[in-house]
């Protein structure tokens, strides 16, 4: 099957499915082929993650994760309430379990009410009345966290598409890129496909695609690891809503948390740990060839300096039960290793400059032809509908459409 395409999406996460459906709900005559690798929708990061709607608390004041995420989580509560996949809007509370968190948990509460966040100051014994069983010498109750399934979001969209007539093909790596005039033919297994704009939302592989497309990458994609474990049954009960630690702000990453899920689960994690693959499940996931050529990237060993001491501490838990145990208990001093059980893991695509320091917002790169998204850390599923309607307004540009592109970004929730 092959044929000439406005706008060729390489990706079928959510990112990639909401800019489709970005792109046909704002104009339908325009033509769109989502080309996904695997044979399901959301296979990597947008089904294996925490399912949480996040409310915008931790982001920087003017970043573009901070603009997004607010109005990006209110978004898909209501795409979810719309669409009959699961949500429910549980809050969360953010604890520091050590009296030298405090100050941090301080600069955290300004930065959430600046983001327009519902915040609110947690005294012992007000933790106590929302969690019992948990610890804390303060904390902060942020009423605008929810829970959904993002593979079922995933799905949905991918059904909505159906019906605005995208082409959808699972199956479908693109496994080169040539130009040819004003349009790259992109080749896969299911035959040529003809774009006259690129969009890549390939996530873990994104920097690979943007360099099969002539692109050099301002960022190197190097996977990272998270690893949950699961509480067992019996002792569920233990949290009744989301608990997370006072996060570490030198770091893109939100420490081991506990999660309830909407299945009745309660997910304890995640360990941050280096994957030995771009799809790195398991220890025992490796791909030589990656890691030759982290081994020869002058990022990785500025990555090494910079945090190694974080890494050790991460491996260390991931690979000796006890540490990640102790980890947990500082949360929930009642809980032991026999009450928790390994359950999984995602891999998270995470962008490094050349510097190897780690970058914790968005990047999105740009060609005549094509639109490289090269990193979408959390809250990527949560903002998926605002990102992908800020990423068709790029594409409207690059298509000459610069009224749609217009109208798109002066009402992205209405697209």
């Amino acid at each position: 099957m092959s044929g000439d395409v406005d706008v060729a999406i390489i990706g079928g996460g959510l990112l990639g499915l909401a800019t489709a459906r970005a792109v046909l709900r704002a104009h339908p005559d325009v033509s769109v082929t989502v080309l996904e690798k695997e044979s399901r929708w959301g296979a990597h990061q947008s089904g294996h993650n925490s399912n949480v709607i996040h409310s915008g608390l931790y982001y920087a004041p003017g970043s573009l994760k901070a603009r997004l995420a607010r109005a990006g989580g209110e978004a898909m509560i209501r795409y979810c309430d719309e669409h009959d996949v699961p949500v429910k809007r549980t809050g969360k509370i953010v604890v520091a379990t050590a009296e030298e968190q405090l100050p941090r948990m301080d600069a955290l509460e300004a930065r959430g009410r600046e983001n327009g966040v519902t915040v609110q100051r947690l005294s012992r014994g007000e933790i106590a009345e929302r969690e019992p069983h948990v610890a804390g010498v303060g904390a902060l109750a942020v009423a605008d966290t929810a829970m959904t399934d993002f593979g079922q979001v995933c799905r949905a969209f991918a059904a909505e598409l159906t019906g605005l007539g995208a082409d959808l093909r699972t199956n479908s790596p693109a496994l080169s890129f040539v130009a040819a005039g004003d349009r790259t033919v992109v080749r896969t297994p299911t035959g040529e496909v003809r774009a006259r704009i690129i969009v890549n939302c390939a996530g873990l592989h994104s920097d690979k695609i943007a360099e099969a497309t002539g692109h050099r990458p301002p960022v190197r994609i190097m996977p990272f690891r998270g690893e949950y474990a699961e509480i067992r049954p019996a002792r569920r009960g233990l949290i009744n809503n989301p608990v997370y630690p006072v996060p570490d702000p030198d770091l893109p990453f939100l420490g081991v948390h506990v999660t309830p899920m909407l299945d009745g689960t309660v997910h304890v994690g995640p360990n941050a740990v280096p994957a030995l693959a771009r799809q790195g499940y398991r220890w025992r996931d490796v791909d030589p060839r990656m890691l030759g050529e982290l081994l020869r990237d002058p990022a990785l060993r500025g990555l090494a300096r910079r945090y190694w001491r974080y890494g050790l501490a991460e491996i260390s838990r991931s690979l000796i039960w006890p540490l990640f145990v102790r980890e947990v208990r500082r949360m929930i001093p009642e809980i032991n290793g026999e009450d928790l059980r390994r359950h999984g893991s995602g891999v998270r695509a995470q962008a490094v400059k050349p510097t190897g320091e780690l970058v914790d917002d968005f990047v999105i790169s740009h060609t005549p032809h094509a639109i490289h998204v090269l990193n979408a850390p959390s809250p990527a599923a949560t903002s998926s509908l605002l990102i992908g309607s800020h990423i068709a307004a790029e594409a409207f540009d690059r298509l000459g459409l610069a009224d749609i592109a217009r109208t798109v970004r002066e009402s992205p929730t209405g697209i």
